[in-house]
């Protein structure tokens, strides 16, 4: 297949960039590099694709559109590129709106009538059914922060191309993806980074927020047999253990053999209270279900951050 990937510098994106490569598509990642977190860190994560004959990359933004010549002849596109981050999106709504809500216009812009497209497999997030989401697709979509209402607003923009122009699109709602290349500011990354160092974590609210959490290796699996998933499909993916932040830092704290030092912070604004998939819809539909055990999956997001300090 030739295949599109957006955010293809990113955490999810260039691991599925990987995945597909192996399996023998060719692959075109678009990434606009937008200052998140650092450019290096985004680099680093296309190391291992830049030599590979089927990979091409493009340095796009897709808020401005999608050239013709880069949708020509696509058969599955991953769109996976987004502003990510729930407490960002109070202090610059215009840049989330650009990125997760524009972006996806333009590039549902460029698809429809494709001849040869197959599936758009949409990256949404747990954040659309805002601080209680634990359930399968018929929880409400009440998100709570600006993030979230970006990312459900585009997920809209998929149904209705699906439904007007025929764009054969799919939603995967994202629970709590880790493992190795995590981005620098989401949670495990930090807590294994203070814990490795001997620095506190800031923990924020009681730390009894309930998080599902899914594997890279699981979420990638997941949303390329998503491309069988018929169109206006949407699912939840995650994976099927359920903790708390402080049961991870104990998991955390066996696994790296040292304490954590933990110093107490108020909630943030919109955080999410409790959220864990039900993805019985995933596994009835796909036969996808998780394989990989948080302490497994933990150990070895400890031994990749190792070797960053």
């Amino acid at each position: 297949m030739r295949c599109i990937v957006t955010g293809a510098a990113g955490f999810i994106g260039s691991h599925l960039c990987e995945r597909l490569l192996a399996d023998g598509h060719a692959v075109t990642g678009i990434d606009c590099f937008t200052d998140y977190y650092p450019r290096p860190i985004k680099e680093r994560n296309l190391a291992n694709l830049g030599g590979h004959p089927q990979f091409q990359f493009s340095e796009l933004d897709l808020s401005q559109g999608v050239p013709a010549e880069v949708a020509s002849g696509v058969e599955w596109v991953f769109h996976l590129a987004a502003m990510a981050g729930l407490t960002r999106s109070w202090l610059d709504f215009d840049t989330y709106n650009r990125h997760n809500l524009t972006a996806t216009h333009r590039l549902l812009e460029a698809l429809k009538g494709s001849p040869t497209l197959k599936r758009v497999i949409y990256a949404s997030t747990s954040s659309v059914y805002g601080k209680y989401a634990s359930g399968d697709e018929t929880l409400p979509t009440k998100p709570s922060s600006p993030y979230g209402i970006t990312k459900l607003a585009a997920e809209q923009l998929c149904r209705v191309y699906c439904d007007e122009w025929n764009v054969p699109a799919v939603v995967l709602r994202y629970f709590s993806v880790y493992g190795p290349r995590q981005r620098p500011e989401m949670g495990y990354h930090l807590f294994i980074n203070a814990i490795l160092q001997g620095k506190p974590i800031k923990l924020t609210g009681d730390g009894l927020q309930v998080r599902g959490n899914t594997y890279i290796a699981d979420c990638v699996e997941a949303t390329i047999r998503a491309t069988q998933a018929m169109p206006g499909e949407v699912f939840n993916l995650g994976g099927g253990e359920l903790v708390t932040v402080l049961e991870v830092f104990k998991k955390l704290e066996r696994i790296i053999g040292k304490p954590a030092i933990i110093e107490k912070n108020p909630p943030r604004l919109g955080d999410q209270l409790a959220t864990g998939a039900d993805v019985t819809k995933l596994f009835r539909h796909l036969g996808w279900k998780p394989t990989t055990s948080l302490d497994d999956g933990l150990a070895k997001q400890v031994e990749w951050q190792k070797t960053l300090i």
